[in-house]
């Protein structure tokens, strides 16, 4: 019986690979040419948001035991309803941020700093309440500090990804070709 000797394992990433990864940049660079319209950032960064909250929700609902989603497709539509509430939540935020910067008293600096407690108090209730109300028992995300965690894992994420994501391509940058001098 002859066999043919094992394939060695190689992370050696070939030229060809790389070209066509150029390729695909270049591509990218250029417009359209069927004249269709390239996707808009904004549309992009939402979607990808979405898989990011899509990846940390079902995350939540295997380890922590008060977070329920009986399917994923309800998964998926309540990382949607996390995303629109969520960017309602932070464009709260940044007004009542701005309006605390703007102000030039004590007690306006108080009352802002009231109202961004409330805002970022408030956002989990929030939360909470439009999934109950959309999901009903379908959808659990547990109790206020359930999801307060949730919340904040959810914008870590999104935050990494999107640090991830905008890093310019860097030839070389861990490739081990390069390191063999």
């Amino acid at each position: 019986m002859n066999l043919a000797p094992a394939a060695v394992y190689s992370d050696d990433v070939p030229d060809q690979v790389e070209d066509a990864a150029e390729q695909m940049e270049r591509a990218a660079a250029e417009p359209a040419r069927d004249g269709a319209e390239r996707l808009e950032p904004h549309l992009a960064a939402a979607v990808v948001d979405v898989f990011v909250y899509v990846v940390v929700l079902n995350l939540f609902v295997e380890y922590l035991p008060k977070v329920i989603s009986e399917t994923f497709t309800l998964s998926l539509l309540t990382a949607v309803l996390l995303k629109v509430v969520l960017e309602v939540v932070v464009a709260a935020k940044n007004r009542v941020k701005a309006r605390f910067r703007q102000a030039s008293t004590p007690v306006g600096k108080a009352a802002a700093a009231v109202l961004l407690w409330a805002v970022l108090v408030g956002s989990k209730f929030l939360v909470l309440e439009v999934v109950a109300l959309v999901f009903g028992d379908r959808v659990r995300l547990g109790g206020f500090f359930s999801v307060t965690l949730l919340i904040l894992a959810l914008l870590l994420s999104r935050w990494a990804v999107r640090r991830l994501l905008a890093r310019p391509y860097q030839p070389g940058w861990g490739s081990r070709r390069n390191d063999r001098g």
